[in-house]
């Protein structure tokens, strides 16, 4: 039986139904507003109860299945520099990923079973995350969950892909972050001005933050409770929504109406 709803609404408190019906005007249309925002972290949307639940569904299921992520940095970005201060960080990052692209995968599987898919491709989801970053974005999006583990980060990037003409202008990221008790910390840190000041806590349980990408950004290494280490994750559910075509503009005619 599917242990999370099949509409992200039903997971929802009465701020995060408010956020969903355009109601509460600190978060709606929040990374629209003047100077430009490019991220927002919203407490107290998803029910702690249900996130709860949620979450131990992930540990039952989803955690035997996942892959492991690891890309670290390059022996050559440090022995291969032939000048001073000319460094240069590739992205890198350790994490494991839950593979939702293919339905032969055994977490497409899982998640299917406990009705993750269902939730993360509902559309009060998308919704959701059209309403916070007031603009219109297609219906289609991409789906994806990581678990981060003690140790486990992502390091200094930006997200963008100016290869991709459906993406290089700017995205949108939804993510819900479920962290077990055992976590002491994680953060988000972000850039400001050029400067990376800026600092929010991601170890939290039903936690949503939303991100006009790209940007400078990184996911501090997770801490455990001392002791606890083997408990503790934090698993993050998301969406990559792309905006949707604009109309295109309709050219009027010059002549009056009803003259030839």
């Amino acid at each position: 039986m599917p242990l999370f709803p099949s509409e992200f609404a039903d997971l929802l408190t009465p701020r995060g139904l408010r956020i969903l019906r355009g109601r509460d005007a600190e978060a709606c249309g929040a990374l629209l507003r003047v100077p430009p925002q490019r991220f927002i972290a919203l407490p107290d949307v998803v029910d702690v109860r249900k996130a709860t639940a949620c979450r131990q569904a992930l540990e039952e299921e989803l955690r035997d299945t996942l892959t492991e992520m690891d890309d670290p940095i390059p022996p050559e970005a440090l022995l291969g520099m032939t000048e001073n201060y000319s460094e240069l960080l590739p992205k890198s990052v350790r994490v494991r990923t839950a593979l939702l692209g293919s339905r032969r995968s055994r977490s497409w599987r899982a998640a299917e079973r406990v009705g993750l898919t269902a939730m993360l491709r509902s559309e009060s989801f998308g919704a959701f995350a059209s309403v916070v970053s007031g603009r219109a974005l297609r219906r289609r999006w991409g789906i994806q969950v990581l678990c981060y583990g003690p140790g486990d980060y992502t390091g200094p990037h930006n997200d963008h892909h100016p290869e991709d003409p459906e993406a290089r202008d700017g995205y949108v990221d939804m993510h819900i972050s479920l962290a077990t008790p055992a976590v002491a910390h994680q953060w988000l840190v972000y850039a400001k001005g050029g400067h990376f000041t800026e600092i929010s806590s991601v170890n939290t349980v039903g936690g949503v933050t939303v991100y006009r990408l790209p940007f400078w950004h990184y996911t501090t290494p997770l801490v455990a409770k001392p002791g606890a280490e083997d408990a503790a994750r934090r698993w993050v559910l998301l969406g990559t929504f792309l905006d949707a075509p604009r109309a295109p503009l309709t050219r009027r005619s010059s002549r009056a109406p009803g003259r030839r």
